[in-house]
């Protein structure tokens, strides 16, 4: 009898299937899981892993082993005469059939169930930003959830950016406050000896009649960048506070009316302005923004505003914007990333391969 044959007769070609099967299954339901739940990004990878480390043994163990009526015993010690191996077999083969099944059913149930909206922070992640790393922006709890807790004093050098107010005459330019506000934000973010509220905590202020002091209380920080923008053509206004929590004083103001294509030295002139104010000691240079093409910066943050709408029809509308950015400005990374982002999105929800 050759090798190959007496792996079938001890059904270790019949287990291999199974295990393959059953891995194939395992990664399905991982695969939903992951999507449902909030398990780390390496999950997946280290369920792979796993199953490639154990396949070697399962199969030494069903090359040694036999089951019998009497429990499992060492081949060697088994009459062959007395061997039930084919029953065995034919029970292996109703088992990769019922995972076959379970497996075809996991896969249609991810393509027919409907998925949770994208949030804004999983569309355009950090690195999608105007600015070459963003992914520092440090975390803050949940404004609700802080409301009423006591903290200890705010640090001194801590600031949230609220979103910037749109003053346009139409009120149609809220793809820009609030992307110039969110760049504001990541520029100050990457200053380590200063403390920054994350987007997500201080854009839930958006459009909420709120004291500043009461603001700045559940947020933990001493100190607001507010203002204005209002744009019109290529000329824009940006008006911008930076205010004193604790005295409920301004500390310093500024407007600039310029074109846009001054929008980026707005944003280091205000980043330096905040850090100069706050006596901030940097400990190596200065951030700047990642700059480009004016026309390519518009499109970019209308695509993103679109993209963190969450459904797959704003996504579709997003992609040929990113296109016409990344036409402009070729190595423009955040429309990339942006682009990729919306892809991968599409793909999620099924709308795409």
């Amino acid at each position: 009898m050759s090798f190959y044959e007496e792996l079938k007769r001890r059904n270790v070609v019949k287990v291999a299937v199974l295990y393959v099967v059953f891995s194939w299954l395992l990664l399905q339901v991982t695969d939903v899981l992951s999507s449902l739940l909030p398990v780390p990004e390496w999950a997946g990878a280290l369920v792979v892993m796993l199953l490639i480390l154990g396949f070697f043994p399962v199969m030494v163990f069903s090359w040694v082993y036999e089951l019998t009526p009497e429990g499992l015993k060492r081949e060697k010690d088994i009459d062959r005469d007395q061997s039930i191996v084919g029953q065995t077999g034919k029970k292996i083969n109703v088992l990769i059939i019922v995972m076959l099944g379970f497996t075809i059913g996991v896969v249609a149930l991810d393509r027919l169930m409907p998925h949770q909206p994208v949030p804004a922070e999983a569309e355009g992640n950090s690195t999608e930003t105007p600015v070459e790393t963003t992914d520092q922006e440090p975390t803050a709890a949940d404004p609700t959830a802080m409301a009423g807790s006591r903290f200890a004093p705010a640090p001194d050098r801590s600031i949230a950016v609220l979103p910037f107010a749109d003053m346009s005459p139409d009120k149609d330019q809220e793809y820009f406050t609030d992307g110039l506000s969110e760049e504001l934000l990541n520029l100050l973010a990457k200053i380590p000896e200063l403390r920054v509220a994350s987007r997500t905590s201080a854009f839930s202020y958006k459009g909420k009649d709120i004291r500043i002091a009461e603001v700045a209380e559940q947020l933990n920080v001493a100190h607001i960048l507010e203002g204005s923008i209002r744009k019109s053509g290529n000329r824009v206004r940006i008006t911008a506070q930076l205010i004193d929590a604790d005295e409920d004083v301004h500390l310093w103001s500024e407007t600039w009316d310029r074109t846009l294509n001054d929008v980026f030295a707005i944003q280091d002139e205000i980043a330096v302005a905040v850090v100069d104010e706050l006596k901030v000691t940097l400990l190596g240079e200065k951030p700047k923004v990642r700059e480009t093409d004016p026309e390519a910066y518009t499109l970019f943050l209308r695509a993103r505003q679109l993209g963190r709408q969450g459904s797959a029809e704003s996504m579709m509308q997003a992609l040929p914007l990113y296109e016409q950015a990344l036409a402009i400005d070729p190595e423009y990374a955040p429309a990339w990333d942006g682009m990729g982002s919306a892809y991968t999105n599409l793909a999620n929800f099924a709308v795409i391969d």
